[in-house]
């Protein structure tokens, strides 16, 4: 287990993808836990919408997905790992030896498939993504002692996979804007429409393999789902139904879902769009692993404030503000305030972080510490 655990963390230092970071972390666990197919993924931390899909030797469209994650209740659903603490469990240790009681291996049980090692990524609180493991019908089922090693490696895998989502692109290039993008669901959440740049936006998601049609994207599948369970009127400011997702060129999208107003058919729609720093700098700041008081420091750098000013901003003296900065420095391997503003944001943005004219309301973090679970 140590070295398995030593190799976990040396990958950290690679500058991988978060794909090819899953896929390093699955080789390492191979000879440790046996398994015959897995998926990962990755999801916005305020929202735990699914931001990202890889598939190995097991595939599931993108409204199973959302269906089986967001909408029925099973066992041992990621968010419920996730929020309960619990962080890992095999289907056959939670249905008691009975798969059939799980909805979702109803399913995988038709494509081959047995026994689910399921695991959570959580660090310092928070929900990064998700990961499965599956067993042909004929293999033995996992153990206890397998739930108990994905538990102790799980922080590991995640502070890897939570610093992976800031890598370099894996197809770095101009970023192309191709305006809103807009796929409306029926009731049901049958796909009844599809834009064309809607299309395009999803075709530069990170989703392996490819969805096909794009309408059965994971990630608008999961917005999707998430706007037809939210009963009308609890959510005015359309909050809970968003995704932020940075696409495989880098640029960063926002996808919200909505009810279609005045829709006597119960339609929704799933809008695609470049996010803007607003949007974004609060994922880019967590995924360094800065505390709640450093992403506000880090905010008011970005916004070009200096310490007399950030200090009265946030009513801190100018030496707290001072070993914020330190901080964050450290933590985001940058020397200097012009550094942090132009390596770390505006290399995720090519645009110039401005201050809204008016407070924007911000996407919360899903706040998963123990006295939430």
């Amino acid at each position: 287990m140590p070295r398995v655990r030593d190799d976990i963390e040396r990958l950290r230092g690679h500058g991988l993808t978060w794909v090819d970071y899953s896929a390093a972390v699955a080789d390492v666990l191979a000879p440790l836990i046996p398994f015959d197919g897995y998926c990962c993924h990755t999801v916005d931390p305020g929202t735990i919408l699914f931001t990202g899909s890889v598939n190995r030797g097991v595939g599931c469209s993108g409204s199973w997905l959302a269906h089986h994650e967001y909408v029925i209740e099973d066992v041992n659903k990621w968010s419920f790992l996730a929020r309960s603490g619990r962080i890992a469990g095999a289907t056959s240790i939670d249905t008691h030896g009975v798969l059939s009681r799980s909805i979702r291996h109803q399913s995988q049980e038709a494509s081959g498939f047995g026994d689910e090692l399921r695991v959570s990524f959580v660090v310092d609180g928070v929900y990064w993504g998700a990961a499965g493991f599956l067993r042909g019908a004929d293999e033995p089922w996992f153990t206890e002692a397998d739930v108990r090693t994905l538990v102790a490696l799980a922080p590991s895998i995640g502070a890897g996979l939570r610093r992976a989502l800031l890598a370099r692109p894996s197809m770095p290039g101009a970023s192309v804007d191709h305006g809103p993008g807009v796929v409306v669901f029926d009731a049901d959440g049958r796909p009844e429409s599809i834009s064309g740049a809607a299309e395009r936006w999803i075709g530069e998601l990170v989703e392996e393999p490819p969805p096909n049609p794009p309408s059965e994207s994971k990630t608008v599948q999961a917005v999707a789902a998430r706007a037809r369970a939210i009963a009308p009127g609890t959510d005015p400011l359309e909050l809970a139904a968003r995704a932020r997702v940075r696409t495989r060129s880098g640029t960063w999208l926002l996808l919200y879902g909505t009810r279609l107003s005045g829709d006597a058919g119960g339609r929704t729609a799933v809008i695609i769009h470049p996010a803007t720093p607003q949007d974004v700098a609060p994922v880019i700041a967590l995924a360094y692993g800065l505390t709640e008081r450093e992403c506000h420091v880090a905010m008011q750098c970005v916004q070009g404030r200096v310490t007399k000013e950030i200090a009265r901003e946030l009513s801190l003296s100018p030496y707290t503000v001072q070993d914020h900065l330190k901080s964050i420095f450290d933590k985001t391997g940058v020397r200097s305030r012009g550094e942090l503003v132009g390596q770390i944001f505006l290399d995720h943005y090519a645009t110039r972080w401005e201050a809204p004219a008016t407070a924007a309301p911000d996407l919360l973090v899903f706040d998963i510490s123990p006295d939430q679970a």
